[in-house]
């Protein structure tokens, strides 16, 4: 299953800890995809997977958003 979390507007640390919820409420294996459009996502969101062990699975840069999909560790 795939989640959306819209973090567009919101500085950090709000779209990290958004992502955080969604990965709380997700089911292992599940998909959680955030957009954002505070650049320090792009730092913050690698280092949340990396300390929890979360996949990053893909970014990418849209325009003036950031748009992360994560799947949710095991």
């Amino acid at each position: 299953m795939e989640h959306e979390v819209d973090a567009v507007g919101l500085t950090c640390p709000e779209p990290v800890m958004m992502l955080h919820a969604a990965m709380r409420r997700a089911a292992p294996g599940d998909i959680v995809r955030l957009t954002a459009t505070d650049p320090s996502t792009q730092r913050d969101v690698v280092k949340f997977c990396d300390f929890l062990g979360h996949h990053l699975l893909d970014h990418k840069a849209v325009a003036d958003q950031f748009v992360y999909r994560v799947r949710k560790a095991d």
